[in-house]
């Protein structure tokens, strides 16, 4: 399998809107961290998609370590 590359050693902050639906980058090649952009086109890796619960403020994982997909867990914290 692959490794995904690290687009940055800590997460990033962003807002979700509930009900909305957001594709998270898992190969880290994407220009528009934390989202997909289609630079995984070619490859071995998929966004995960994912529908927002509720409306609030989250930490996105930008290392693709963590063992909670999509969500920073500090896994970049032992990179």
């Amino acid at each position: 399998m692959d490794k995904p590359k690290i687009a940055a050693k800590s997460p990033i902050r962003v807002d979700l809107e509930k009900g909305k639906t957001y594709a998270y980058c898992t190969c880290g090649e994407s220009a528009k961290q934390p989202w997909c952009d289609g630079a995984h086109r070619g490859g071995s890796f998929t966004p995960l998609k994912f529908v927002a619960e509720e409306t609030k403020t989250v930490s996105m994982c930008q290392c693709k370590a963590t063992g909670n997909p999509g969500f920073c867990d500090g896994a970049h914290k032992s990179l």
